[in-house]
């Protein structure tokens, strides 16, 4: 008889699997939460140098540094995560094709990451590309590097992130949802040393540019607390490998037979 396979075989037989997915709907909606409000950045850019309002190099700039850090980084980020997620483990439970996944000679824990590993690297690709196009309008080429690194690590730990809340509670996504749009959202009214509890914090950090930084007379604004963006880095794949780990080590002890309400903890 063959010895089942092992952690990265599944891994890789999983992604593998699930690659395919990532062209249809749901992965044209990533790509599209990216590359439009990129696009529609750019478009807006030509248009007031095109009246002669601005030159590109001020306009851009600062529509730029306003699409990556107000609306790529705050909310198109962590609305892929909240879609694909959903495309992930989670969608086989709630079609209740988990327990026949789990029967087979093969490591559970290595499900979570396989299935949301093609959704990563999809996403990544767009995070890229739009991160490039925003370059076109103007900043510093050096920023661009530390840019892409913010989007894509920001990405890992967000996916993995609402994956482990789908596996351990019931409303997994709400939870995910009250704690990236509502938390990091009032990250200014707290106090300095509990944004290092937020994922803006580390993008900002590891982006090098500042588009909450506070002003003398933002009376509810705390000073902006800098981690080194190699550090930055390391802290959100560290925290994305680790809620990975912990998935399939919920999915693991998971009973077999259980799915949908009753497997979703």
């Amino acid at each position: 008889m063959p010895n089942p396979p092992d952690f990265l075989t599944t891994v890789k037989a999983v992604a593998k699997g699930t690659g395919p997915l990532v062209f249809k709907v749901r992965g044209w909606v990533l790509a599209a939460l990216v590359l439009v409000p990129v696009l529609g950045a750019i478009l807006v850019a030509l248009l007031f140098v095109a009246k002669g309002r601005e030159g590109l190099a001020f306009i851009g700039a600062k529509i730029s540094l306003v699409i990556f850090h107000g609306v790529l980084l705050k909310f198109m980020v962590p609305i892929m995560a909240l879609v694909a997620a959903g495309a992930g483990i989670r969608e086989d439970m709630e079609q209740r094709t988990l327990p026949l996944m789990l029967t087979r000679p093969a490591p559970a824990s290595a499900l979570p990451l396989g299935k949301g590993l093609p959704w990563f690297l999809w996403g990544s690709l767009w995070l890229v590309l739009g991160a490039a196009f925003l370059q076109v309008l103007g900043g510093d080429l050096g920023s661009l590097p530390g840019r892409m690194g913010a989007l894509v690590g920001t990405w890992w730990a967000e996916l993995a992130f609402v994956t482990l809340l789908g596996l351990i509670f019931k409303k997994g996504t709400l939870w995910a949802a009250l704690w990236l749009f509502i938390w990091e959202g009032f990250l200014e009214v707290f106090p300095a040393s509990m944004q290092r509890l937020t994922f803006t914090h580390y993008a900002n950090s590891l982006a090098g540019s500042r588009y909450t930084e506070s002003k003398a007379h933002d009376l509810l604004a705390q000073t902006q607390v800098d981690t080194p963006a190699f550090l930055a880095l390391f802290i959100l794949l560290a925290f994305g490998a680790a809620c990975w780990a912990w998935s399939g080590w919920r999915l693991h002890r998971m009973p077999i037979g259980l799915a949908g309400a009753e497997g979703e903890g």
